[in-house]
């Protein structure tokens, strides 16, 4: 494994080098998994901001295809597990064995071992199951009978859901979903991307391959956690610090700028929000070469973060809000700084 860079050390010539890495895999990312660009950014943020993605959309949005694609791409295995109602915890921790020759149990990892996990269609695994998931997520550990077994450094979780079908789920609290550091939703290709997918899909059969050709590693654990100890580092102003913090009391306290929006809020975001979003805009930053935050990184990454962390009233809901629509409303009245 390679040596990771010390972020107080390093040279400009390193720093440049490895955000060029990360800028050569996005670029390959999007070759590979067309129209879906804003998807691939928000991986990447994730992987620099050390968190989880719930990632909802349609079917046959290139979802799955993203998450294996950008394992395929660095250091790190990959684990897939389909979420059905009969799952149960050990299918995801991994359970102990009984060696009857060695007189004594052994402990079998699950799934949630590798570096990155797929978790499909997460909403439709029983709460005992999601528990299971969200100890993982929370703290990085999970435990089996009496014993606790940590999780690799290197642990992203991205959990689909499909908004089409409700029949046979089980939606997830909301003390999961504020562990989600992002909550992305995918849209539909555009015209132009969906002729480069029907191009893509072509080529592939006319040369006899089922899956997209192997590639090289891109980008090793070290880089990665290199790029995030940069990403730790990176300057942001108190001003921006303080827009960002205004935004989440915002969700709390909205009539402080409209009295007709703080009918609509019926819970605002946790400081996990302010968290969440002072992390992203450092990652966003980072990934497009500054080494400084701005208003527009917050703003660019405001609605996955935050929009299942406020919670519309039951009238709101009745009128068609939710909570992508109420960020926005509060990203129209907090001042910029």
């Amino acid at each position: 494994m390679d040596t990771p860079i010390d972020p107080i050390t390093a040279t400009t010539a390193e720093t440049s080098a490895l955000h060029a890495r990360f800028t050569a895999l996005r670029d390959d990312l999007a070759n590979a998994v067309i129209g879906q660009s804003e998807l691939i950014e928000r991986l990447l943020i994730a992987l620099l901001a050390d968190g989880h993605l719930l990632v909802e959309g349609a079917p046959g949005l290139a979802k799955t295809t993203a998450v294996k694609e950008l394992a395929a791409r660095i250091e790190a295995d990959f684990s897939r597990i389909q979420f059905t109602p009969d799952l149960l915890p050990a299918d995801l921790t991994g359970t102990d064995i009984w060696r009857a020759n060695e007189g004594r149990f052994e402990f079998q990892p699950g799934p949630l071992f590798h570096n990155l996990l797929l978790a499909d269609e997460v909403n439709r695994a029983p709460p005992k199951v999601q528990s299971a998931l969200l100890e993982a997520m929370g703290e990085r550990q999970i435990t089996v009978g009496r014993s606790t077994y940590p999780l690799p450094r290197l642990f992203l979780v991205m959990a689909t859901q499909n908004p089409i079908e409700q029949e046979g789920t089980y939606a997830l609290p909301e003390a999961q979903l504020d562990r989600f550091l992002m909550h992305v939703r995918v849209r539909y290709p555009e015209a132009g991307a969906e002729s480069r997918i029907l191009r893509l899909v072509r080529e592939r059969e006319r040369g006899g391959l089922l899956q997209m050709p192997p590639v090289a590693r891109m980008l090793s654990q070290a880089d990665l956690f290199s790029a995030r100890a940069q990403v730790l580092g990176l300057h942001v102003a108190p001003a921006l610090e303080n827009y960002l913090i205004e935004l989440v009391l915002a969700s709390r306290e909205p009539a402080r700028y409209d009295a007709e929006l703080a009918t609509r809020i019926a819970w605002g975001a946790s400081p996990r929000g302010s968290i969440a979003l002072e992390r992203c805009a450092r990652a966003r930053a980072w990934l497009v070469g500054r080494d400084y935050a701005t208003p527009e990184d917050v703003q660019a990454v405001a609605p996955d973060v935050l929009r299942h962390r406020i919670l519309p009233s039951y009238a709101a809901t009745a009128e068609g809000w939710d909570g992508e629509r109420l960020v926005h409303e509060l990203l129209e009245r907090v001042p910029l700084p």
